[in-house]
């Protein structure tokens, strides 16, 4: 197989982008103080019968669980 990067001297040759990854990156939002936030789930139907303090509730973002944290820095690299 010929590889187009092989033959590059070693100066012009880089490493190549990470890749976000796309989903997380829709879902999830990162605060300056690398905090992570994303919205509470349960909000697209059947809101009708819950009380108003749920949905009040439903309406607020709210913190990732710190056992995530690793695993989206990793798949949004450049957040």
């Amino acid at each position: 197989m010929f590889s187009a990067v092989c033959c590059l001297p070693s100066a012009i040759r880089t490493m190549t982008k990470l890749k976000t990854h796309k989903a997380t990156a829709k879902r999830v939002t990162i605060t300056k103080t690398d905090k992570i936030k994303q919205r509470k789930a349960g909000q697209d139907h059947f809101n009708a019968r819950e009380s108003g303090n749920t949905k009040r509730q439903k309406r607020r973002d709210i913190s990732a669980n710190k056992v995530y944290k690793q695993t989206i820095k990793r798949l949004m690299p450049y957040n």
